[in-house]
């Protein structure tokens, strides 16, 4: 050992103060699907062969590991099915350390979940230990006192005598049993460097438990190099610890370079096996053989799956009911695949089983092992084991004749399989006595009954009564070995009830021909029609429903059609040349049926109608050069009774033919032109002769009007021409149009007068403003009342008078005493009726006067009752009111006041009198 190179020493111990925690803890936890760690770590070789096997991961999905794949973001390390890491090729490793992903997904559901993997290059040493989970190669016995472990450095020198560079020694994993129930701190190793002889070394470590969280499960005497661990370990928590020790000297200078320690801890069988679900549901179906897979059970353990402390084993525990075995089902110990072991499965028996399986670790030792139970609930499903039965032989039924979607007869069968099922869900179907296809049997899906319905109408003519034969079967076939049962046929007989039927006409709608023109009371068809009821005696009637034209007449006994008038095929009641009438047929059953036809009549054309020439009215110039006038003829006959049609002039009179020509243009068009090279403006009547083709052909002359007038260069007549054309001279002319500027000059000097006669009536000064101007006005002040206030009266002030007999005497209801006087009436000066605005002052003054002198305008002068005054008023008495006489005063003006006022100047002016 040369001077300046440092040897740590690595003392273990492994003394018998480490202890396995014997006691069970109950904390348990509930299924994670991962990886059983995050990280991963194991110790290689620098050299790797192909297919070499690292490390094994430990995958858990909860329901097992089927369906799970691995795959690595490496190209140079895969992972087997059973979570086993192996190389692809031969590699050689020339750092300290390769890191990668691990991921397992689960192709059903596309979950994915990822682990890191590092493998750590194990330095050349005489003992390289590879890290399993839970397991070590070369790790000091755990019963051994702790022993001080020199690991030198190699030194090595090559054939040029260069010395070899240094490279560290790989320390053994060091196992911390889980649980332990100390003392602590518990010392686990010792680090020591060779160089603490000659300068003072402090000690210290980092990684995940030390100085980074979890913080301080680990610590070490800085001066002495002894590490410990600070408190129980929980391998569920975390399994393994990566720590790096470090030695520097007082000043904080690197003595040696760091060392790796890597810590397990190892597995106490602490935790119980738990179940995923503690109800599973599966089921299986009736009647399946030994052997038929059921469901599967999963447990999961929380402890280490390498080790006896987390393999699980299954068993069944109960089963409920024990019929008809107690063992019909058994569990693979393994997997928890659950599987029938006896036969007999029948749902009609026992629906469902009720299973207890329990897991238990350590393999299945339940002296040792941890147990836990979880319920699996067995339905046993439906097959098609029973068919449907009738619950009677024979049904009966009855429907009236020509009535569909009407149910005859219903149908009551028995399933024994489970109800609302494709097993027990019925399906009916007649196998005889139905050849035409009357019938069919529909099933009720709540009740699973077969409702025989028509439909198809059946005739009691044809058929008084059916025989059917119906099959009952499930919708599902049924299950393998199962018979069709005899009860699945049953017998229904169908009675059908015979109702009055309305006669028909065999032949509607019935289409004969016959030319147009024939005469009345010609024999044309007879229309009849038949009485389905044969086996009644009926008699049927004809009568008339539709004839627009009133052209025929029917046989009421025997439907004979004669016609009743000329059948003329030009008429408006024809449609394409068809008439088309309705006919009406009624028996006389109990109740009466009807039936209608329609007969049509295609009347053939004959030449009954003559040509009408086309057009009534024409225009011409009076020169024959410069147009002429396009003629045809309209047929109300069809072809061959139409064109072509021949245009010709009459010989009489002999003008026509001397101021007129026809030239032929094809079949049914002509030209009418001038003869002559002049001839006088005028409308002039030109008689045609028009001939049809038809057999024999018909003639007819018609009457064009022609008017002839003067044109311009263009060929059009000219204003003037056209009403010269219309019959009217030069001096006509004139004299319209002289009438016209009288009318327009009369109406002008009307319009100047009334223009001057209302200026006039606005510029005459008006006697009164017009402001003060009220004639022919009514005004109106609104005055509706008092207010609220003036209609808040004290009713009780005013009380009926006890003085007024000769009041109170009258008729109920009168209280006023004051009466017309009789005499003549003045005569009212009468208002002119277009009175001038200058008498508007003597027209007041009079009517003042008249009013004035009038006796016979109220108020009378006569005495007036208010009948709300006497005694027993709360208001004072108005007798003590005095009048004034201090003084005289002179009521003289009185008498100025007209006579309305005489009584009252007569009395206070009259002192004459006295």
């Amino acid at each position: 050992m040369t001077a300046g190179s440092g040897v740590l020493l690595v003392l273990l111990s492994l003394s018998g103060a480490l202890r396995a925690h014997n006691g069970d803890l109950t904390a348990r936890e509930t299924c994670k699907a991962g990886f059983s760690e995050e990280d991963y770590t194991a110790l290689i070789s620098e050299n790797i062969l192909e297919g070499e096997r690292l490390l094994k991961v430990a995958f858990s999905r909860c329901l097992g590991t089927r369906g799970t794949q691995y795959e690595t973001n490496s190209t140079d390390f895969q992972v087997k099915a059973d979570g086993t890491v192996f190389a692809t090729r031969e590699l050689w490793i020339p750092s300290e350390q390769v890191a990668f992903t691990v991921t397992a997904w689960d192709h059903q559901t596309a979950e994915r979940w990822d682990a890191v993997v590092r493998l750590l290059v194990a330095q050349p040493s005489s003992a390289r230990s590879t890290h399993k989970k839970g397991k070590q190669s070369a790790a000091p016995d755990a019963s051994q006192p702790p022993n001080a472990v020199l690991l030198p450095w190699p030194q090595h020198r090559n054939a040029n005598g260069l010395r070899r560079q240094k490279r560290d020694w790989v320390i053994p994993p060091i196992n911390v049993p889980e649980n332990s129930r100390g003392p602590f701190p518990q010392q686990l190793v010792r680090i020591r460097s060779d160089k603490d002889n000659d300068i003072p070394i402090r000690y210290s470590i980092t990684g995940v438990g030390a100085d980074q969280p979890p913080m301080e499960v680990f610590s070490i005497d800085s001066m002495s190099g002894r590490m410990y661990v600070t408190r129980p370990m929980d391998r569920e928590e975390r399994a393994s610890y990566h720590l790096r020790a470090h030695a520097v000297d007082m000043n904080g200078n690197k003595v040696e370079n760091p060392i790796d320690l890597y810590i397990y801890v190892i597995d106490m069988n602490d935790n119980r096996p738990e179940f995923i679900n503690q109800v599973y549901n599966g089921s299986v179906d009736e009647g399946s053989k030994p052997g038929t897979y059921v469901m599967t059970v999963t447990a999961n353990d929380a402890d280490d799956s390498t080790t006896a402390n987390g393999m699980v084993r299954y068993r069944i525990v109960t089963q409920t009911p024990q019929s008809p075995s107690q063992n019909m089902f058994t569990i693979n110990s393994e997997t928890g695949d659950i599987v029938t072991v006896a036969a007999g499965l029948d749902r009609e028996k026992v629906q469902q089983y009720t299973v207890i399986v329990q897991a238990t670790d350590m393999e299945g030792n339940l002296n040792y092992g941890l147990s836990n139970t979880a319920t699996a609930i067995i339905t046993v499903t439906d097959v098609n084991d029973n068919p449907p039965e009738f619950t009677a032989s024979t049904y009966a039924g009855e429907v009236p004749e020509n009535q569909v979607e009407v149910v005859v007869a219903n149908l009551t069968v028995m399933d024994r399989d489970q109800p609302h099922s494709p097993n027990w869900n019925a399906f009916y179907r007649i196998i005889s006595g139905d050849p035409s296809g009357h019938f069919s049997v529909r099933t009720d899906p709540v009740t699973n009954e077969g409702m025989v319905t028509v439909v198809k109408a059946v005739d009691y003519e044809l058929n008084r009564a059916f025989m059917l034969t119906v099959m009952v079967s499930n919708q599902a076939p049924l299950a393998g070995g199962v018979q069709m049962s005899f009860q699945s046929t049953a017998g229904v007989t169908i009675s059908v009830m015979d109702i009055n039927e309305a006669p028909y006409f065999p032949s509607n709608h019935k289409l004969i021909r016959l030319e147009e023109g024939v005469p009345a009371g010609t024999v044309l068809t007879t229309f009849s029609a038949a009485d389905p009821d044969r086996f009644m005696q009926q008699a049927v009637r004809y009568s008339k429903l539709s004839d627009p034209a009133n052209w025929l007449h029917i046989n009421t006994t025997n439907g004979q059609i004669t016609t009743a008038a000329v059948l003329d095929r030009e008429s408006l009641y024809i449609k394409n040349n068809v008439y088309e009438a309705t006919f009406l047929a009624a028996d006389n059953g109990i109740p009466p049926a009807s039936g209608t036809g329609t007969l049509q009549i295609y009347l053939i054309d004959i030449n009954d109608n003559a040509p009408e020439l086309l057009p009534k009215e024409a225009q011409i110039c009076e020169k024959p050069s410069l147009n002429a006038i396009n003629i045809t003829a309209a047929d109300a006959d069809v072809d061959p009774n139409i064109g072509p049609y021949v245009f010709e002039l009459p010989f009489v009179p002999a003008a026509v033919r001397k101021n007129w020509t026809i030239t032929r243009l094809n079949g049914d068009y002509a030209q009418l032109s001038l003869r002559v090279l002049y001839l006088e403006a005028g409308v002039y009547d030109v008689p045609i002769i028009v001939t049809d083709s038809g057999n024999p052909p018909l003639s007819n002359t018609s009457i064009i009007k022609v008017k002839v007038c003067p044109c311009d260069e263009n060929g059009d007549c000219t204003t003037i021409g056209a009403v010269a054309a219309a019959g009217l001279g030069t001096s006509a002319i004139v004299a319209i149009l002289i009438c016209i500027v009288i009318l327009l000059t009369m109406v002008l000097l009307f319009v100047v007068w009334m223009k001057r006669r209302e200026k006039e009536r606005h510029t005459k000064q008006l006697l009164i403003d017009p402001e003060d101007d009220v004639r022919d006005n009514i005004l109106k002040y609104d005055e509706e009342g008092g207010g609220e206030e003036d209609q808040d009266y004290d009713l009780s002030q005013l009380q009926q008078p006890e003085s007024m007999e000769h009041v109170l005497s009258k008729a109920p209801g009168v209280r006023r005493v004051d009466e017309r006087p009789v005499g003549a009436e003045p005569q009212y000066p009468v208002r002119p009726v277009v009175p001038h605005p200058g008498d508007i002052g003597d027209f007041i003054n009079e009517g003042l006067r008249a009013a004035d002198n009038d006796p016979t305008a109220p108020p009378y002068d006569s005495l007036l009752v208010f009948d709300y005054e006497g005694s027993g008023s709360t208001a004072g008495s108005v007798s003590s009111l005095n009048s004034s006489s201090s003084g005289d005063q002179d009521y003289d003006y009185l008498n100025q006041w007209g006579p309305r006022f005489k009584k009252l100047a007569d009395m206070y002016g009259g002192g004459e009198d006295d």
